[in-house]
């Protein structure tokens, strides 16, 4: 951080070991910056420094270290790399940067090589002599860590080709990967904080009104319009005011949130900046659930860094506007999320929702008017203010604007983050983004919107995702998980799954979601073990709607969503269920039964010893048989069967 303490020119009166805010100002062309060609001059040549030109020559390796990447090896490749380069002599030549998160979590560790855009993805320690060697020395090609589709086995050398990367548009993720989320500087020299400091220059309530017509809506799940949002705030009376963003990103599958505080913190703390500004409020407050230790620890730096450079604290950037912003970690309570919960977490009580109105805007934390957003409707707002509200407007449909970052999971072939205009169709999302599906099976439904969303058929992969079209069809965007599943899957099964994560997260408070949720997933447990009965599905749909129309609130409102529209777009697998005892997907274990086809079998023997309970005989050269009623339906037998005699049904 030294760079950052520099003064900016000789008119400067701090010393080098004092943050010195007009160097900041000046580094993002704010109007506060010296008018002194000196100063700009030196601001110049130090972006230079931190951006690697390509006519310098110099190269530069950018190794992904977000979680993901983290836990496939990527810190024992960033050793072998720097030792690798002192080894070959080629450590004044290589610019070594550790990221946050490409994105491409399929694929790593991620390594690509700059200028040139060359990925090479799954590296390993043992992998990198040969790359400095050949793409660092020699500007070579190695062929066999280049990136394979994963069903036309084409390699594809550039990151920007890669389908995956090719059909995003990615504005809130645009750093991500990109820079070092520990470093300020490339923060700045990618043209961070020149957002806030625009937002200086207008009024708060000209910042609102931007905001407004740039159509952002709340990524966090409701869709709400943030200017909007902002405005009740701004207007509402208060001696003191606050700004919380929403982290506790909590639903299974998901981590958008997690790879923006990541890989670009900086993003979230400018956006936080300029809600304060619009709505006179001088304390923030980051949520973030304690299990994104990585999150916190980048989090923490990079409010060091900005309190030491004047862009937190008192006096920010000698405009008069003073903002301080914490941390608080939360426990991993999933109704946490709710935003009066999360208040009251964050006050030290229970995490439990309350009745609205009032809503936070007028009274929020401590009683006071607080404006909550998550993370991503933050980490949009500086490229808001920085190229314009009519830009963003332009992106999506008429009444779904910008982007949305989807974390993409399930039986896809590329899993991962993508952030795609909205409007785009969940087919090309799945397919074109995705990859398809694994192991060439037929694409079955898609579960959007995290626990409390709609699973919706192959009919529907050609409808639009956007806030309102997904309404239509019970579904919705919510914060971003969209799990895909393949003709294996049981959508009653699938049902039965979420709603069991819904009903342990409720917090109790009212009766509707706590009591409702539970004799649901009675129902569906019972259904999915053979024992379904008559009247089963007009329960649960009775069940379903008086939850949704008398919870408390959004989680028990939601928790309905996944059974009403499996019962809508797959009403014939639960009728399979109760009144054949069947599981069309041969998914439930216990309707299931294994037997063996005698016209295919060989007699070989293989399933006989595989088999853990020795529930099935026979004669080698002749066809075995199972015993149905020893069988506990484990699948050996059929996994190591090479002729497909034993026959699932």
């Amino acid at each position: 951080m030294n760079s950052l303490m520099e003064v900016c020119c000789d008119k400067c009166t701090h010393t080098p070991t004092t943050p010195c805010d007009k160097y900041i100002a000046c580094r993002t062309e704010g109007p506060l910056c010296h008018d002194d060609a000196s100063c700009k001059e030196k601001v110049q040549t130090r972006l230079k420094q931190v951006v690697i030109a390509p006519e310098s020559g110099l190269k530069q390796v950018l190794i992904c270290a977000g979680s993901g990447c983290i836990s496939s090896g990527s810190r024992k490749v960033d050793a072998a790399l720097e030792a690798e380069l002192a080894k070959q002599g080629l450590a004044d030549k290589v610019k070594i940067t550790v990221t946050g998160c490409h994105g491409f979590c399929e694929q790593g560790p991620i390594f690509i090589v700059e200028p040139e855009g060359t990925f090479y993805c799954r590296v390993q320690p043992e992998d990198v002599p040969e790359l400095v060697e050949k793409a660092l020395g020699k500007g070579e090609l190695v062929d066999r860590l280049l990136y394979k589709e994963p069903i036309t086995g084409e390699k594809v050398r550039h990151y920007q080709d890669i389908p995956f990367y090719k059909k995003q548009q990615r504005n809130v993720l645009r750093n991500c990967g990109h820079i070092d989320p520990e470093n300020m500087e490339e923060y700045i020299a990618r043209d961070g904080y020149k957002g806030f400091v625009k937002a200086l220059t207008m009024s708060p309530l000209e910042v609102i009104e931007d905001v407004k017509k740039s159509g952002l809506r709340g990524r966090g799940g409701a869709g709400f319009s943030t200017g909007q949002k902002w405005e009740f705030a701004s207007k509402s009376p208060g001696d003191e005011k606050y700004v919380v963003c929403n982290a506790d990103e909590g639903d299974p599958g998901a981590f958008m949130d997690r790879s923006v505080l990541e890989g670009d913190p900086h993003a979230v703390i400018e956006g936080m900046l300029v809600a304060g500004y619009a709505i006179g409020a001088n304390n923030g407050v980051i949520y973030v659930r304690a299990e994104y230790p990585l999150a916190i620890k980048r989090l923490k730096v990079a409010i060091d860094q900005a309190s030491a450079c004047g862009v937190l604290g008192d006096n920010v950037l000698n405009s008069g506007f003073d903002f301080h912003l914490k941390i608080k970690a939360g426990a991993g309570a999933f109704v946490c999320g709710e935003e009066t919960a999360l208040m009251a977490s964050v006050e030290g009580k229970r995490g439990m929702p309350r009745v609205r109105p009032p809503f936070p805007a007028v009274k929020g934390l401590w009683d006071k008017p607080t404006n909550i957003n998550n993370v991503e409707t933050y980490a949009n707002v500086p490229a808001i203010l920085r190229r314009g509200s009519e830009w963003y407007a332009g992106l999506g449909t008429e009444r779904s604007k910008g982007t949305k970052v989807f974390a993409l999971t399930g039986k896809v072939n590329n899993t991962g983050l993508a952030e795609v205009p909205m409007g785009v169709t969940l087919r090309e999302i799945i397919f074109d983004i995705g990859g398809g599906i694994q192991n060439g099976k037929e694409f079955k439904a898609v579960q959007i919107g995290g626990p409390s969303g709609g699973c919706l058929p192959k009919e529907m992969l050609d409808l639009p995702v956007d806030y309102d079209s997904l309404i239509k069809v019970g579904a919705m965007v919510g914060s971003g998980g969209l799990v895909t599943m393949d003709e294996t899957t049981c959508m009653v099964d699938i049902a039965r799954f979420f709603l069991n994560f819904t009903q342990k997260e409720s917090c109790g408070k009212c009766t509707p979601c706590r009591e409702g949720t539970k004799r649901m997933l009675e129902i569906l447990t019972r259904i999915t073990k053979g024992q379904g009965k008559a009247g089963d599905i007009e329960t649960l749909e009775r069940l379903a709607k008086n939850i949704q129309a008398t919870s408390l609130c959004g989680l028990g409102q939601t928790a309905p969503n996944p059974i009403l529209t499996t019962l809508k777009y797959f009403r014939h697998e639960y009728e399979a269920h109760i009144n054949e005892k069947r599981c069309p997907a041969g998914a439930c274990s216990a309707l299931l039964t294994y037997r063996i086809d005698s016209e295919k079998c060989v007699g070989c023997g293989a399933c006989a010893k595989a088999c853990p309970v020795n529930c099935i005989s026979g004669e080698l050269k002749k066809p075995y048989r199972i015993d149905a009623s020893q069988c506990i339906k484990c699948g050996t037998c059929m996994d190591k069967c090479k002729f497909g005699a034993v026959i699932k049904g």
